[in-house]
């Protein structure tokens, strides 16, 4: 290898380590750590099992020198029974035997499973010594007592020589001797291990401490570089929201533009419907008319398809106010917000099969017009959305104003607009309202009723407050597109949501 790419790979490994330093140091600290606490539980583990074997044989030694005075006590009985022959001796005999037993086999299964072959079979031999001893103790009782005595709780008596006492108490002392010294062997390992634990998690600790102190102050440097990253990427996110904020404005006025260019263009629209296809229908019509007439008895059957055609011309005319009033209500426009959500209501309520339920002021509000062609496109969008999709039986509409502000309230009892439909963003119906609403500076709810239907309340800010003329005309300024034309038609012919148009409305 050349010195060059040597030291382009030293380069490289050194510049790797750097980047990776961090995660080099973890990895080490975890791995030490990982055999440092494999090495400590060891250590736990043997320091237990060398405590547990310390008061094994401490509680072995006890149980010995208990059974060193059970056998002092089996003396006791038997020597003062002897004396003046007391029942109440020999069984303190027998209880001190039972006794006796019980600790035998106690110590017994000890010592055949710790301990080793030489004490084993001291014990044994022991063992032998003391049933030895409590059965010629027993024949003792029986041939000294007056009276046959029941001495079964003594166990077995079998037939021995006289047991060696001394014997027994030098063995029991020596195996006491021999536990005490296998406790303290116990508790010496115990400590040391202890010992090696202490300096094993002293090291340990002093490790990982530098490990860690690396660690930090790698993560230090890389701190600093994220928050220097994070500071720019704060100041685009500030630049980028700026940005959405001033498109938002900008999206915002050309909606409401757009609103408006629409509204001015139903207008325009409604206008040359009126005034050109209305005149042209009424026109035919008058001319259709006067034909039936001069006809109807000349000729029957050019009459009726004549008579036919006047119908043709009535629905026309019908379907011209309809999409007239669908453009731009004249009802609106001539009387007012309250005349026309009456209106629209009982139309509504009529055409659906509705109970109308209407809370609308006594006398017409002066409000601007585009306040009014808002809260009259909401109310007409949420009569046709509960129509289409509520399957209401009940429509509620109600309209407020006070300290600056009007309210409207359309509420149905159908099916409840569902939670996925309010943050949907293809339903153009509710887009429209919110857009509307929004783009004057008011607020839009639309909810679920407390036990069935839909809600939709609307606040908007009353802009301008038009005062009545003192001449005492009409207190309505005339709509864009409105003429002078319109005045001169008949009001049982051409003009939608008139008072006699609506004189046969019946409330439901």
């Amino acid at each position: 290898m050349s010195e060059s790419a040597q030291a382009g790979f030293t380069a490289s490994l050194t510049d790797w380590m750097h980047r990776r330093s961090w995660a080099i140091a973890m990895s080490v600290a975890i791995v030490i750590t990982c055999g440092g606490l494999v090495i400590l539980e060891s250590a736990r583990q043997r320091i237990a099992a060398e405590y547990e074997a310390a008061l094994e044989a401490r509680g072995v030694s006890v149980q010995l020198a208990d059974l060193a005075a059970l056998l002092a006590q089996l003396q006791a009985h038997q020597s003062r029974f002897l004396l003046p022959t007391d029942d109440a001796d020999a069984h303190g005999y027998c209880a001190r035997a039972t006794d006796i037993r019980r600790e035998i086999r106690s110590l017994d299964a000890y010592f055949k499973r710790a301990a080793d072959t030489a004490e084993t079979a001291s014990f044994s031999q022991i063992a032998t010594l003391i049933d030895a001893r409590i059965g010629s103790g027993t024949q003792a009782l029986r041939q000294a007592a007056p009276r046959p005595l029941d001495l079964s709780a003594c166990g077995a008596t079998i037939a021995s020589g006289h047991a060696d006492t001394a014997l027994v108490t030098s063995t029991l002392s020596l195996l006491r001797d021999n536990e005490e010294r296998r406790a303290q062997r116990a508790l010496d390992a115990s400590r040391a291990d202890q010992r090696v634990s202490t300096f094993v998690a002293a090291g340990l600790s002093a490790l990982n401490i530098v490990l860690f102190i690396l660690l930090f102050r790698n993560l230090g440097i890389q701190i600093d570089s994220q928050a220097r990253a994070q500071k720019q990427l704060i100041t685009q996110q500030e630049e980028l929201d700026q940005l959405v904020t001033e498109r938002t404005r900008q999206l915002e006025a050309l909606g409401w533009h757009l609103q408006a260019v629409s509204e001015n263009e139903k207008t325009q629209l409604a206008r040359e419907l009126h005034d050109e296809l209305g005149a042209i229908l009424t026109a035919s019509k008058m001319d259709v008319a006067w034909a039936r007439r001069k006809l109807q008895d000349a000729d029957p059957a050019i009459a009726e398809k004549l008579t036919r055609a006047l119908e043709t011309l009535d629905q026309g005319i019908a379907l011209k106010r309809r999409i007239i009033e669908d453009m731009r209500p004249t009802v609106l426009a001539n009387f007012g917000l309250v005349t026309a959500l009456r209106t629209l209501g009982d139309e509504a309520a009529q055409r659906n099969g509705w109970a109308l339920d209407l809370h609308l002021p006594a006398d017409e509000l002066q409000l601007d017009e585009q306040t009014e062609i808002a809260l009259f496109r909401v109310a007409q969008e949420s009569l046709t959305n509960a129509a289409k999709y509520a399957r209401a039986t009940q429509v509620t509409i109600g309209l407020t104003a006070g300290d600056g502000e009007v309210s409207l309230h359309m509420a149905d009892n159908g099916i409840g607009i569902m939670p996925a439909d309010l943050t949907r963003t293809h339903t153009h119906g509710l887009m429209g309202m919110r857009q509307r609403v929004a783009a004057r500076g008011g607020r839009f709810d639309i909810r679920r009723g407390e036990l069935h239907g839909t809600d939709i309340h609307v606040v908007l800010p009353i802009a301008t407050v038009r005062e009545a003329p003192a001449d005492g005309g009409t207190d309505r300024e005339q709509a864009p597109g409105r003429d002078n034309a319109d005045a001169s038609l008949p009001r049982g012919e051409d003009t939608i949501g008139s008072p006699v148009g609506r004189a046969s409305v019946t409330r439901l």
